[in-house]
């Protein structure tokens, strides 16, 4: 048996009674068609049983309308909704989104943006991610823009969009110092990722202003039995005038772990004998169970800005990298003390 035809985009015009180019523009995100005209050419290519060729309308355009969006840690809660709110903005400018895992081994994320870059992607959203000079060096010369989410590196040409990570840590040391905290420890997330490096030198700053510095810290490596050792090793000193009064986690996800820890195996009352303070401000953190005081990472802002900022890239190629830092709240709940007079 001789296999039947396969329906055209020409066959719908004539069905719908409509030019063949008008048929292109209802099936191509962003591009403009009347009403009446949408109306009638899906309900032609619905009797007819067309869909259209997105691979070969991307050969003859150039444009694949798909974004890579490279992820590496998904541990932390901020990420999952993070990255579905990505995706979704990207769909409504009509762009499709292929989600790549990559671990922080410099030789994965090569392969995986090699990979990427294989998928012939409009643009490339690297979260959670580090990379380097040279593989941000390889895209441009591909033409592929990208745009880091989340974190940060010290290269001008790489555009980046995070939250203002140094005034978020300054921001923790004020509010503490004000709480009338003596000793201050800090639990540090890996040290490869730039945000730990900015939120620990905005809380240093935060502490030295008020002429104070970290009384103790280990690091979690943002991973909870990382945090959970960490807190043991920061309390292992049971007296009451040797353990510290206040910790400060340089995420939430690890700032549950110490609140578990205090509570639960050392038997410590939160925040009558101890303050804890992370940063993220995840959903999770507004739970009762833990009522996380948090500086918020402003997610929306966040992502309408690496959205926006990767989408101009794309349309206008000469366009200059950007590094975009947005300031975020602290959030006070019920895990620290609160200074007397402070403006929750």
């Amino acid at each position: 048996m001789r296999p039947e035809s396969k329906v055209t985009s020409n066959d719908v015009a004539r069905l719908a009674g409509v030019s063949q180019s008008a048929v292109s523009r209802v099936f191509t995100p962003g591009a403009s068609a009347s009403k009446k005209t949408v109306e009638k050419v899906r309900r032609a290519a619905s009797q007819l049983g067309y869909r259209p060729n997105v691979l070969a309308r991307a050969m003859v355009s150039g444009r694949s309308r798909i974004i890579g969006l490279i992820v590496a840690y998904l541990d932390n809660h901020f990420y999952p909704e993070a990255l579905e709110k990505l995706s979704n903005a990207l769909q409504e400018k009509g762009y499709h989104v292929l989600i790549f895992m990559a671990s922080q081994t410099a030789g994965n994320i090569d392969n995986v943006v090699q990979e990427i870059l294989d998928y012939q992607v409009d643009g490339i959203i690297a979260a959670s991610v580090a990379l380097g000079s040279d593989l941000s060096k390889r895209c441009r010369e591909a033409g592929v823009p990208m745009v880091l989410f989340n974190r940060s590196q010290d290269d001008a040409a790489m555009s980046a969009v995070t939250s203002n990570n140094f005034a978020g840590g300054a921001k923790v040391a004020e509010f503490l110092v004000a709480g009338g905290h003596e000793r201050i420890a800090y639990v540090a997330g890996w040290e490869g990722a730039s945000t730990q490096r900015d939120r620990e030198t905005g809380f240093r700053a935060g502490l030295a202003a008020a002429g104070r510095q970290i009384y103790a810290r280990e690091v979690g490596n943002y991973h909870l039995d990382q945090a959970r050792d960490a807190t043991c090793a920061l309390f292992a000193d049971c007296s009451t005038n040797q353990r510290p009064d206040a910790v400060f986690a340089a995420n939430d996800h690890m700032a549950f772990a110490v609140l578990d820890t205090l509570r639960f195996e050392l038997g410590l009352k939160v925040p009558e004998e101890v303050s804890v303070v992370g940063y993220d401000d995840v959903p999770l953190a507004s739970w009762p169970a833990y009522n996380l005081t948090s500086l918020r990472q402003p997610a929306n802002q966040m992502v309408r800005q690496t959205v926006d900022l990767l989408l101009t890239m794309i349309d206008e190629p000469t366009t200059q990298a950007k590094q975009v830092q947005i300031e975020g709240p602290l959030v006070v709940r019920g895990t620290a003390r609160i200074p007397e007079g402070w403006n929750t």
